[in-house]
């Protein structure tokens, strides 16, 4: 990564093409994002984690040698041996080589299906492993675990856990992360990953790993403390060490626990070698972060075009998405500083810990460190070492209970720790360089290019810079419309308009509209109650998915969701299912939201689905639309034992009565029996829990790129209350919200927060609380079955064809192989097909046979 980071910065600044860059790669691959390596198991395409621009290896100055490990190093000489006996000669000499996984003195950790976690190639190994255990033995889960507690170990765990497979983590240590994290975050920590079924044993020292007597693969772990763990696969992620086995075998000086020893300019002993990243020891320390790594690549750079630049410091500051779980530390996380004291919130029902380490005075930010939930981060890790305004602990309280002081960060304050940009550089981007949107400060500082955390402190920055300047902060929709999707939204309402066409010459600024505002307008029809997504003109302004009412899939097929309100369905309901999905070669899978998902559907497959499916009771479950999903539940007092409100009755009461309902971004809702919360209804849009006088209503939560829990907004409300109040909510959301805007974001920036939203609908404070009932009225008495209406108008139905002049035949470029009983999309490599890269190998010409 710091290798690909250093070419990258001397093209972009080496304007003379003073400089040659020869990059020789171990692997067979573009240098790709080891941060994101979990990823490769949803992808499944190394090509997905490829940093940066592709072109920058098409450059005439840089030549990347792929699969070709450099043997030796003659300093002499100035030259490299490759692993193919070339020699290559150097100016200057940049070892980026990383390093490796390290590999405990515990017998059997030779046994096959004991795997390390570091590279691609690892990686795909131990989904191979798994994938072949499981296929073994179908009945029984695969068992793994994961020797080290840390941040691999815990990717290493949340992969096994998407592979279907049963994780434990064994951690040597006190808690979980202890290099991040003290033992009130580590222990907080524990509880989440335990919630998420994957099992945790600290203070665990593994003694032996035993084979299968059978097999005489890796079978079983003993403890220390006389336990013992059975096991299918065992991943190590106990730490890495430096690789600089080159350095030592070129007499370079290396630090005692490893590393090639450089000073400030990243420099060797030897003037023409230098080192970055984790194989390098500055001024004896390596460091394991990519940020430092980052840094030490832009010094080299500017020490190879005349500058005088010094590695200015590691910021360790680590913020991480852990399985969905929020974890962040930053400066001295574990107090350690003479007199510091530290302020902790604590909260193991919500399973939230954050804890600010502060001088003696409690006046100096020292360090922090969140756990579930890391909101403060962004703001307060640029406050390291500054003096913080007010009460520190109003700073870690929960919404709704405090106001925390504003920030004014100092300019030299670091905001992205990635690419090492300050607040200053942020400001410089407006004030100086005319930046004037999140995209141009980007382009400008490199901000948030990285990883991204900082992105939501970098907008704040640039917009209150631009407010100062006097700058009207831009909210118009795009290019065609100056109003925002909220302003438009009621535009529309008001006029009474019902096409895009009139909506256009009414509010728009001329052209045909572009792919920001005609989906917008599609979705702001359908929630005004404007017929058919496929009606008429309406039909040119859906995106992808919505234009055929199913999603779209890798190979350009489809998948069928039909609705399953509250999870609930009969067993001939399942049964119609089957025989769809086994006529149709269907894959099949249970999604999270309790419904059965049918892939590898062809276009002109989609009305026969949908016939059988809707002559069967089911409709669209509108799995393709920013509209209600799902209403999830548990089964609630109906059969459990701890249930206190029918929680399956209310499910399928609000999803029969949203379905349909279009908004700026999905929605979800979670419906649980009691405190339990086995709906995981506070992930949710909106989360309903049972008590025993009612409900609490949650509002704001989401999963996916950015989890939230979602916050109270009324406790314990009767059938009726809860109906009323979540149509409000959610009508209020649609009409407001900005376009894509997940819930949980707009309740941070709609006026008055959660507060603001709680007047709103509990205490009609904007006095549209009849009008909000009105239209959610209009829209349970309007609802349609999508697919059933296309199924009955033969000019919709006449859109789902494979080929205008061959509606009925097949796709041919659709090929599949067998997969766990099912199957699933062929690879290019397992369909034959020669994917071209960006080098191309010249051979001697082959007789016509073999060619």
């Amino acid at each position: 990564m710091v290798a690909q980071r250093l070419v990258e910065a001397l093209r972009a600044r080496d304007d003379a093409g003073t400089w040659h860059v020869d990059v020789f790669a171990e692997e067979p691959r573009l240098p790709y994002d080891r941060v994101q390596l979990t990823k490769y198991f949803e992808a499944r395409d190394a090509d997905d984690l490829a940093l940066g621009d592709r072109s920058l290896w098409a450059d005439p100055l840089v030549t990347l040698h792929r699969d070709v490990k450099v043997e030796a190093i003659d300093r002499e000489a100035r030259t490299v041996t490759d692993r193919l006996g070339r020699t290559h000669p150097y100016d200057e000499l940049v070892l980026a080589t990383g390093s490796y996984a390290a590999v405990p003195p515990i017998p059997g950790t030779d046994l096959p299906g004991v795997f390390v976690y570091r590279t691609i190639d690892d990686v795909a190994a131990l989904r191979g492993w798994v994938e072949q255990k499981r296929a073994a033995n179908p009945a029984r889960p695969v068992r793994g675990a994961v020797i080290g507690g840390g941040l691999l170990g815990l990717e290493a765990a949340g992969a096994l856990k998407a592979l279907g497979a049963h994780a434990t983590v064994i951690q040597f240590g006190s808690h979980l992360m202890d290099v991040q994290t003290d033992l009130g975050g580590g222990q907080a920590l524990a509880r989440l990953i335990n919630a998420q079924g994957i099992g945790v044993r600290c203070s665990s020292a593994t003694q032996v790993m035993r084979p299968h007597r059978r097999t005489g693969h890796v079978g079983r772990l003993e403890f220390a403390d006389g336990g013992r763990l059975d096991v299918d696969v065992v991943v190590l992620a106990t730490g890495v060490r430096p690789r600089d086995e080159l350095a030592r075998a070129a007499g370079l000086e290396v630090a005692p626990r490893g590393g090639a020893v450089v000073d400030l300019a990243c420099r060797t002993a030897d003037e023409h070698v230098h080192a970055i990243g984790e194989v390098a020891a500055v001024e004896g320390v390596c460091y394991g972060l990519v940020a430092p790594g980052y840094a030490m690549a832009e010094v080299v750079v500017d020490r190879l075009l005349g500058g005088q630049a010094t590695f200015p410091g590691a910021d360790t500051a680590t913020k991480l998405k852990l399985n969905g779980v929020d974890v962040a530390s930053f400066g001295d996380a574990h107090a350690r500083s003479e007199g510091s004291v530290e302020v902790v919130w604590a909260d193991p029902v919500a399973g939230v810990y954050k804890k600010l380490v502060l001088s003696d005075d409690a006046r100096t930010l020292l360090g922090g460190v969140f756990v579930g939930d890391a909101t403060p981060y962004a703001s307060l890790r640029p406050m390291l070492g500054a003096t913080l305004p007010g009460d520190p602990s109003a700073y870690l309280l929960p919404e709704g209970a405090g106001a925390a002081p504003q920030l004014e960060l100092p300019d030299d304050a670091a905001v992205c720790s990635c690419n090492n940009v300050s607040a200053g550089t942020i400001r410089e981007a407006v004030t100086q360089h005319g930046c004037t949107d999140l995209a141009g400060v980007k382009a400008c500082t490199r901000a948030g290019t990285t990883c991204g955390s900082c992105l939501p402190l970098v907008k704040k920055i640039a917009t209150a810079e631009l407010e100062k300047a006097g700058i009207t902060v831009s909210k118009a929709l795009c290019e065609h419309f100056a109003l925002s999707r909220a302003g438009l939204f009621e535009a529309v309402r008001v006029a009474g308009l019902h096409t895009f066409s009139e909506i256009l010459d009414r509010f728009g600024q001329g052209g045909r509209g572009c792919d920001i505002c005609r989906p917008v307008i599609g979705s702001i029809l359908a929630s005004l109650g404007n017929g058919h997504v496929l009606a008429g003109e309406q039909a040119t302004l859906q995106d992808t998915n919505d234009h055929v009412l199913a999603n779209m899939q890798k190979d350009g097929t489809y998948s069928v969701v039909p609705r399953m309100p509250g999870g609930e369905v009969t067993p001939e309901g399942l049964i119609v299912i089957g025989e769809i999905a086994r006529d149709f070669g269907l894959y099949t899978k249970i999604t999270g939201g309790q419904r059965v998902d049918m892939f590898g559907a062809r276009i002109e497959q989609l009305p026969l689905i949908w016939k059988r499916l809707v002559d069967a009771g089911f409709e669209s479950g509108h799995a393709y639309g920013k509209s209600l999903r799902t209403v999830k539940s548990c089964v609630g007092s109906t059969w459990c034992r701890y249930g206190v409100q029918d929680s399956v009755g209310m499910a399928v009461r609000l999803e029969l009565r949203y379905r349909g309902l279009r908004s700026p971004h999905k929605l979800k809702l979670g419906v649980s029996g009691c405190a339990r919360e086995c709906a995981e209804a506070r992930g949710k849009d909106v989360g309903v829990i049972a008590t025993e006088k009612g409900w609490n209503l949650y509002v704001g939560g989401n999963g996916g790129f950015s989890p939230k829990h979602a916050r109270l907004l009324a406790e314990d409300l009767t059938d009726d209350e809860l109906v009323r109040t979540i149509d409000r909510f959610l009508l209020y959301y649609v009409r407001t919200a900005d376009r894509l805007q997940r819930s949980a974001a707009w309740l941070d920036d709609v006026e008055g927060g959660l507060d603001g939203v709680r007047a709103v609908v509990l205490e009609d404070s904007l006095g549209i609380g009849a009008d909000l009932d009105a239209a959610m009225a209009e829209h349970v008495a309007g609802y349609e079955d999508e697919w059933k209406a296309v199924l009955d108008d033969p000019e919709k139905l006449a859109r789902f064809s494979s080929f205008v002049n061959a509606p009925t035949t097949p796709d041919p470029d659709l090929a599949y192989v067998p997969e766990r009983g099912q199957k699933r999309p062929a690879t290019p490599a397992e369909r034959g097909v020669l994917v071209a890269g960006p080098v191309l190998t010249v051979r001697e010409p082959q007789p016509e046979e073999a060619r």
